[in-house]
């Protein structure tokens, strides 16, 4: 990935700065996982467990392994039982701080963020709460600030798109995302994968209290703007939305 004397430079300097990588990251797992009932009846999302860890603790693993360990988790349908498991953070090795919404009053995937705006004052990290990935998070980071994006979505490959928004890429620039495209009119095989690298001027883009998507109402502007890139992984993802992608 290195080209040249000065991005090696650059890299090193980073790394002995420590700037490699956002130090927070903001993970949503507020939602009410209504297409796993009756299995989140009594529990939220975050709590579902797979191979013996709920799924949120997986992707503490993945920022942990990246030396992330100050999580803000965004909670809101029984928020509580949320809150008494993972408490601090202490006994998974992280710190964590809540914001909470209201679950008969969603905000969206983005309004969290303006609940944690004093929290979120440089670059961070987003994360959606249903998906297992393995991401090189400090590769993202260093295509983020060379490209001086406003926003940088970590990308997927499916092999049939048609099911998803496809990203249309010139380069790494995202131009737009084209929505349940047929197969063979999808511009790619690159699919959104619910894992953002954020400036913290994303968040004064949100309107305050009202429901607001990234995806549909600040993503678009960015692209626009030609602030919005994509950074195609090839690591592990997995969407456990439902029975069938969770099993």
């Amino acid at each position: 990935e290195i080209k040249n004397r000065s991005q090696e430079i650059e890299k090193l300097l980073e790394e002995g700065l420590g700037l490699s990588i956002p130090s927070k990251a903001l993970i949503l797992a507020g939602g009410k996982g209504t297409r796993l009932r009756p299995l989140t009846l009594k529990i939220p999302k975050a709590l579902v467990e797979i191979q013996g860890k709920t799924i949120t603790e997986w992707l503490f693993d993945l920022l942990k392994n990246y030396g992330v360990r100050d999580v803000i988790l965004s909670v809101g349908y029984l928020a509580d039982k949320a809150r008494d498991y993972f408490t601090d953070g202490s006994k998974f090795g992280m710190n964590i701080d809540y914001v909470e919404e209201n679950p008969d009053k969603p905000l969206g995937t983005a309004g969290p963020l303006k609940l944690a705006k004093n929290m979120l004052t440089e670059s961070f990290i987003v994360s959606n709460g249903d998906e297992l990935k393995c991401i090189n998070i400090p590769r993202m980071f260093r295509l983020h600030k060379r490209k001086n994006a406003l926003a940088t979505i970590a990308l997927t490959t499916v092999e049939d798109p048609s099911l998803y928004g496809v990203a249309r890429l010139d380069g790494s620039r995202i131009l737009e995302f084209v929505e349940k495209p047929k197969k063979e009119d999808a511009p790619s095989k690159l699919i959104n994968s619910g894992f953002y690298i954020l400036e913290p001027e994303v968040i004064e883009m949100i309107p305050d209290k009202k429901h607001c998507m990234l995806e549909k109402e600040i993503f678009p502007k960015l692209a626009k703007e030609g602030r919005l890139r994509g950074f195609p992984f090839s690591g592990q993802w997995m969407d456990t939305g439902n029975y069938e992608r969770l099993e």
